[in-house]
């Protein structure tokens, strides 16, 4: 092609300075071309994105060149902070060497096998096998398709219903949806589908009767498990999932006891534990897996995000041995095992893997996680504990939640058309601190290597935002 060809072939709107245009043009053009996902459309058009364009360590700047603390660790993922040579690194090396190889077929590639095996001695009790996909919704569908598969090879075609919990969140597919227990996902999506039964949340601040402890709550909630299992049939009931705190459900840590209340009943009924461990593996929590936070030994685990500390879309499902022997065993008689994605077993996630699990190792990041989350609660606490505007506190490890409320000796909540949380929200944006708004509930979750000087600067901002959406509601 010619230079006047090519030229010619130029869009319109190219001319000038791309850099600069780019700059001024790029919220007109999200908006004119970008369907963003948990968003209001509305609310979008009317306001358009912010724009990030480059991250280093904690902080994210935007094309304009502003600088955010991320409280959010991207989208509870980028565990290792932004920048980390050593896993860019490792993406290019692998891209150079093997961009893409499948997994089907009996296929593999040794980087991929050099990951699973990793990640199964990483586990928090023995598993049998990983198997990889690209995502938490897609390892809970995964999970979902096992726990169906492995009950009909024991011969239990009724042994297929669900139990979740409201507010939590598995996953965004039609099945993963339907695990999730956040009405905002079921409403016009014709959802739940399938045989998917949800609990109370384990929310001791918003559900517990009045003047139960959290003990009592735990019990309370137990009960409620044995009387719907009785009234289902254990032999209908396959799995249990959990997240062993609840994330984008409002950030929801489970009550004094609850894990111990639940697990003996699942065992009697025989009926499988999943841990949803998307957001709280690999040292979220100060143990490297929330299931190890709880003392919980799950059948299943799904993990995602951390996993590559967000460089590289991949998740992982962890298949115990009782479960992977009854696959085996039944393999030769149900044939070709038909489930699997594209980019199962990615050499090039697998070699971020690789390079995030061996950070995590030398770097310590679930000790300093450990020694650090009492500072960050503490120091909230002591920030804003007693504010009017603040219902709960709460969470554990790097994951904590602040729920504002309207009137807070009744737990009063703002109406939702008030938006406090968004406009707090808004308001941490412009003074440089990025959270996350469920409902009236501001979120953090930031990256496992934040220091001090750094949660200091967070809690501060949080104050001062807090502050000034206080004269505005007041």
């Amino acid at each position: 092609m010619t230079l006047d060809k090519q030229n010619a072939a130029q869009p319109e709107h190219s001319g000038g300075n791309p850099e600069k245009r780019q700059r001024r043009d790029a919220g007109r053009i999200d908006r004119e071309s970008l369907f963003h996902p948990f968003t209001s459309v509305a609310d979008h058009l009317r306001d358009g994105p912010l724009v990030i364009s480059e991250g280093s360590g904690v902080r994210v700047k935007d094309i304009r060149g502003q600088e955010y603390l991320d409280g959010m660790a991207g989208l509870w993922c980028v565990n290792l902070g932004y920048g980390r040579k050593e896993i860019s690194d490792a993406i290019a090396a692998q891209s150079r060497k093997l961009s893409f190889f499948h997994a089907f077929n009996s296929m593999s590639t040794d980087v991929a096998i050099e990951c699973a095996d990793a990640l199964l001695a990483r586990a928090p009790v023995p598993m049998a096998r990983v198997f990889f996909g690209v995502s938490g919704s897609d390892a809970n569908e995964t999970q979902l398709k096992l726990i169906w598969y492995y009950n009909n090879l024991l011969g239990r075609p009724r042994k297929k219903k669900i139990i979740s919990r409201w507010n939590a969140y598995h996953g965004s597919g039609i099945a993963t949806a339907s695990l999730t227990g956040l009405p905002g996902m079921h409403t016009l999506f014709d959802l739940p589908l399938g045989p998917v039964l949800h609990l109370t949340a384990p929310h001791h601040y918003r559900q517990a009767p009045a003047g139960m402890t959290e003990l009592q709550f735990s019990q309370h909630l137990a009960k409620e498990l044995e009387s719907v299992i009785e009234r289902e049939g254990a032999d209908t009931i396959a799995a249990f999932f959990a997240e062993p705190v609840m994330g984008a459900g409002g950030l929801i840590a489970p009550p004094e006891g609850y894990f111990e209340a639940i697990v003996p009943i699942l065992r009697r009924h025989d009926i499988l534990l999943v841990m949803d461990e998307v957001v709280s593996g690999f040292g979220r929590l100060g143990t490297y897996w929330g299931s190890q936070k709880f003392n919980v030994e799950p059948d299943l685990i799904t993990a995602a995000k951390g996993v590559t500390s967000g460089y590289f879309p991949m998740s992982v499902c962890f298949v115990a041995p009782k479960i992977w022997q009854v696959i085996e065993a039944g393999s030769a008689k149900a044939g070709l095992f038909g489930h699997g994605y594209t980019y199962s077993a990615h050499p090039v996630g697998a070699a971020a893997a690789l390079a995030t699990l061996k950070l995590i190792d030398q770097e310590r990041v679930v000790s300093h996680v450990a020694e650090l989350a009492p500072y960050f609660h503490g120091q909230m606490r002591a920030a804003v504990g007693d504010h009017p505007l603040v219902g709960e506190i709460r969470g554990t490890g790097f994951m904590l939640g602040v729920e504002l409320v309207q009137e807070r000796a009744t737990k009063q909540s703002f109406p939702k058309e008030a938006l406090v949380g968004r406009r707090l929200l808004k308001k941490l944006f412009s003074m440089g601190l990025i959270s996350r708004a469920l409902g009236d509930t501001l979120v953090f979750a930031p990256p496992l290597v934040i220091q001090k000087a750094d949660i200091d600067e967070l809690v501060t901002k949080f104050k001062d935002g807090l502050e000034a959406i206080a004269r505005d509601v007041q």
